[in-house]
């Protein structure tokens, strides 16, 4: 598979994944509406079907009031006895429910009966399906049911399942026959419906979607840089989705190593017998989807231009270059405003992070060492005020456009499909707390609530590592899952460093990667790179 944008081909083993199998479907959303889909039609119009009950077999009934058939298969098992139209029809909520809810109401040689709603679709249709044999059961059974009369073999009949989510184990697989660009926001809005400035990476395989790693916030910390690894200075949606990301890598990279062939097949890695690294294994892709278009440069007009006629010079740097975030607030990196800021914690945007990971990998210095660089194959913006995905291109691709040939083997400009999907939001969602941060990758059992400002797990976070809240996103904790995948990995070399420092710089390819692109962006006149303070870096455990 060659790239979109790149000839080097031999950088893209990074497409290659693994097939996974699905959950028990999630159940515990039961805010539905009884109301009718289309009101008005007559419901006791049975003509057809009362000419066909000599071949009605009682014990169906009686199975599903026993609560050992599903309404879905019962009602499918109706319609091959008694021959009748079965539809099951996708509308619209009703009486007012608002939030991502879907809508299905069955539809019986015509006739339209009650809206079922639920979080998935496979709720939703359960509930239409449920309130649908209420009452057609009723009528069926107001007209006479013979009871010594038995129909046809019933077959098995099993819902055609489009989504099975599981928020426990995170799994959230749906049919593959929607388009990558209708899966991905659905898959995501199944998952976790409730945040605001979010984002999730999506896993395509031939199974379908899975979310593997989610990440809200929009904050950085307060504290001072410490040699301690257990402060997280940057909470941001798409920073903390990325570092569970990667603790969704080093998941997997343990079982690759463990010796135990059922569990290696479980693995999304294979490895590549020339350079012993490994890579995703064949036809997996991952996807990045965000609530809100990234802070940054991401927000330029859309008329603007890399090589403007009208616009200056000045003004052309200043929304086209690197940005800073200081205090949830954003500046270029040639504003007057960021140099007056003195020594406040800074972090680059979150559209320059992005634009860094396309071309370094998303995986980090650490992961390097064991794997090939993890590019996003498709960024999707599910901001309903965003009109187009102009700034975005410019600030992703066309600001480091030249720069592969000038990268270690690979690296490369990695050029996702960057386009606009339906919000996975609800429309009238608020955050009551911006200063907290969640974080969750497949595999957890729970979220981890962060509070941004002192960059550590809140007291009632669901999950708490430690008495000291540090949070599992740290850097502390990534070195100790780099140490023990080291060791299963059998990689003596890689356990001689002392500090984390010393593990992210013994990564030769990355860093020369990570000097070239830097120098590109300040030759080109994006600005400088704005590096935390050394001291963050230089801690053991």
């Amino acid at each position: 598979m060659m790239m979109r944008g790149s000839s080097r081909g031999s950088s893209m083993a990074h497409n290659r994944w693994t097939n996974v199998s699905s959950h028990p479907p999630f159940s515990d959303f039961n805010d539905i509406n009884n109301n009718k889909c289309l009101p008005g039609q007559p419901l006791s119009s049975f003509t057809k079907i009362n000419s066909k009950l000599k071949s009605f077999p009682r014990e169906l009934i009686d199975k599903y009031k026993q609560g050992d058939t599903h309404p879905v298969s019962a009602l499918y098992q109706l319609s091959q006895v008694l021959q009748f139209q079965l539809d099951m029809k996708e509308t619209v909520t009703t009486a007012g429910i608002t939030g991502f809810y879907f809508a299905f109401c069955a539809v019986i040689d015509g006739v339209q009966y009650k809206t079922g709603m639920g979080i998935t679709k496979k709720e939703a249709r359960a509930k239409a399906s449920e309130l649908a044999l209420e009452e057609f059961i009723a009528s069926l059974e107001n007209d006479g049911i013979p009871s010594d009369v038995s129909g046809p073999p019933l077959l098995p009949v099993r819902e055609k399942d489009s989504t099975t989510p599981e928020i426990h184990s995170g799994r959230a697989v749906i049919e593959k026959k929607n388009p990558i660009k209708d899966q991905v926001p659905n898959v995501v809005r199944e998952t976790f419906t409730k945040l605001m400035d979010m984002a999730a990476f999506v896993m395509l395989s031939p199974a379908g979607c899975e979310v593997v790693a989610l990440g809200t916030g929009s904050s950085n910390t307060n504290a001072s840089p410490a040699p301690t690894g257990r402060i997280l200075h940057d909470s941001h949606a798409v920073v903390t989705a990325r570092r569970s990301l990667m603790r969704f890598l080093y998941r997997n990279l343990l079982l690759f190593f463990s010796k135990n062939s059922a569990l290696e097949e479980k693995s999304v890695f294979q490895q590549d017998q020339t350079t012993k690294l490994l890579s995703l294994k064949n036809h997996f892709t991952l996807h990045l989807y965000l609530s809100q278009l990234p802070k940054g440069a991401a927000q330029i007009p859309s008329q603007l231009r890399l090589n403007p006629l009208s616009i200056s010079a000045w003004e052309v740097n200043n929304q086209i270059g690197l940005h800073v975030v200081v205090e949830r607030k954003v500046f270029s990196k040639f504003s007057s405003s960021y140099e007056q800021m003195g020594s406040h914690v800074v972090s680059m945007s979150a559209t320059d992070k992005i634009m860094q990971w396309q071309v370094l990998g998303f995986q980090g210095a650490l992961l390097s060492h064991f794997i090939e660089p993890v590019y996003m194959s498709s960024i999707y913006i599910g901001d309903g005020s965003c009109s187009d995905t102009r700034g975005m291109e410019m600030a992703v691709n066309q600001r480091v456009d030249g720069i592969t040939s000038a990268l270690p083997l690979y690296y490369c400009v990695y050029r996702p499909h960057i386009s606009l999907v339906s919000s996975a939001m609800p429309p009238d969602a608020h955050p009551s707390q911006k200063s907290l941060s969640l974080n969750w990758s497949y595999g957890d059992l729970l979220v981890e609530v962060v509070n941004a400002v002192d960059g550590k797990s809140t007291e009632d976070s669901p999950f708490k590592s430690s008495p000291a809240l540090a949070s599992r996103l740290c850097k502390a904790a990534m070195l100790s899952r780099f140490n023990l995948v080291a060791k299963e990995a059998q990689r003596e070399e890689l356990l001689t460093a002392v500090t984390y420092r010393e593990a992210k710089m013994m990564a030769k390819p990355y860093q020369e990667a990570k000097s070239v692109l830097k120098s590109y962006l300040e030759r080109k006149g994006y600005g400088q790179w704005v590096e935390k303070p050394p001291i963050s870096d230089h801690f053991s455990i």
